[in-house]
């Protein structure tokens, strides 16, 4: 079955900090809208994350990301958990600091909640900014 985007209406979505608190031009709905127009822009400071809770269980199999080039991650690690479960490390992932979509394959794993956190930032102040996120896999 090929992978189908996760990431709908429903879910659930979290995010470590916004920029000056500013969610109307730089929150975490502007990650999911397609737009290239518009982006989360993180604060400062070290670890920045985003959250997701998927209102039915999936298996996840790939990771779409698009950064902006000079504020992106070159370690990203990939935590899950089924429902009432404590978050697990999943894995590791490297992305390149450049604007293009990236993509990653991912163990195959089961859950309803799902965080990327973005380790270390290319910004010296440590802010992240994500143009697009999608989350592939089947729906269980």
């Amino acid at each position: 079955m090929p992978a189908a985007p996760l990431i709908c209406s429903e879910t659930l979505s979290r995010v470590s900090s916004v920029l000056n608190r500013d969610a109307k031009q730089f929150g975490k709905k502007h990650m999911f809208d397609t737009s290239e127009e518009t982006c989360w822009n993180s604060d400062q400071g070290s670890s920045q994350w985003v959250m997701l809770e998927f209102p039915q269980t999936v298996k996840v199999s790939q990771l779409q990301i698009q950064f902006q080039g000079g504020f992106a991650s070159q370690l990203c690690t990939l935590e899950g958990c089924r429902k009432g479960e404590e978050l697990v490390k999943i894995s590791d992932f490297y992305p390149e600091d450049i604007n293009a979509l990236q993509s990653f394959q991912t163990e195959e794993t089961t859950l309803d909640k799902l965080k990327i956190t973005f380790e270390n930032s290319t910004d010296f102040f440590g802010r992240i900014i994500v143009y697009r996120l999608s989350v592939l896999g089947e729906k269980l």
